[in-house]
């Protein structure tokens, strides 16, 4: 409870020894300057009744009030480089390079510090704290050297308490990526804090097909993460499909992915996946049509291996294409002739 409830609650305790006293007391000396209270038996309980009804009345008061307060904690402003990630934490290193991180970490500048708390827990060793919640806040204010403003959780907070409490915020805010997720998953299971997939979807309130689709994301190779221009562009359609080639063949699958990963330009990620599943085989150059020392078009085949011809305007007119096409008949047809 906090300081504020704290003293709230001293003050109702008085309260209430207050009335608890009233109908135990002597008589009180009558003042003469105060007019004269009852007379009788009848009318002295009533007025001590009513004065008795009158303190319980403020002590129900003061009592509202301090539920409100009740499991409230208050904040403080931590040295950021005290604060550590949790283990659990799902954001990924390349997170914290995004536009979005950008404009969060911009915002927090322009305000000298996080308006919004993070929530930590007390770490093992002294004078430190793990986050729960509001890991970008954290990094945000670690990078701007700020002070991050924090709720600091006194109570217990068992590893389970604090994933559920962070994955539930997290989704509330700006969703991690499907392999950020994969990998909380996955470090969750293999810790023992969820006996399975399905124990894990019904705790944190998603369907069980998410997850999987998600530690699908997160169990793909290194090599193949790595033939993406970040891992948070994977989606759960590109991990099935590449887990169905993999099974197929998983060495030219890798192979393909080792390709990508040392090609000196990223590509966007349907590009990488329809590699890495051979639907889009590396291009051959553009070859030039040269007439006369003059270049009139080029030819290229395209990811399915067929041959596409293009040709300059003036030298593509009706009559000069048909002849084209007739030489071209001409030429295919030979083969058969001579068999």
């Amino acid at each position: 409870m906090s300081s504020i409830g704290k003293r709230l609650l001293a003050s109702t305790a008085d309260l209430a020894a207050a009335v608890a006293a009233k109908t135990t007391a002597a008589p009180a000396v009558i003042d003469p300057a105060r007019p004269p209270g009852p007379r009788t038996a009848p009318g002295q309980m009533l007025a001590a009744r009513s004065e008795m009804l009158s303190l319980q009345g403020e002590l129900s008061d003061l009592r509202e009030k301090l539920q409100q307060f009740d499991g409230s904690l208050p904040t403080v402003k931590l040295d950021a480089s005290l604060v550590q990630a949790t283990a659990w934490a799902n954001r990924h290193e390349q997170s914290f390079a995004t536009p979005a991180f950008a404009r969060l970490k911009a915002s927090i500048e322009l305000a000298g510090g996080n308006a919004q708390p993070i929530l930590v827990r007390r770490a093992a060793e002294a004078g430190r704290y793990e986050v729960v919640f509001g890991h970008r806040r954290h990094r945000a204010c670690l990078e701007l050297k700020l002070p991050v403003l924090a709720v600091i959780w006194d109570g217990p907070m068992p590893d389970l308490d604090l994933f559920l409490s962070m994955d539930r915020e997290n989704r509330e805010r700006e969703d991690p990526s499907a392999y950020e997720q994969g990998q909380t998953y996955v470090r969750a299971l293999e810790s023992g804090l969820f006996q399975s997939q399905r124990r894990l979807a019904e705790a944190i309130g998603v369907s069980h097909t998410w997850v999987r689709k998600a530690i699908l994301v997160a169990q793909l190779p290194e090599a193949i993460v790595e033939a993406f221009a970040s891992p948070l562009d994977i989606q759960p359609k590109h991990a099935e499909e590449i887990a169905g080639a993999l099974e197929a063949d998983r060495k030219t699958v890798l192979r393909r992915a080792e390709k990508l990963r040392q090609a000196p330009k990223r590509l966007a990620p349907n590009q990488v996946v329809g590699h890495l599943l051979g639907r889009l085989d590396d291009k051959p150059a553009v070859q030039r049509i040269v007439v006369n020392d003059r270049a009139v078009g080029s030819w290229r085949r395209d990811p399915k291996g067929r041959a596409l011809i293009v040709l300059d305007a003036p030298a593509a007119d009706d009559s000069t294409m048909q002849r084209i096409a007739d030489a071209i008949a001409r030429t295919l047809a030979r083969p058969s002739e001579q068999a």
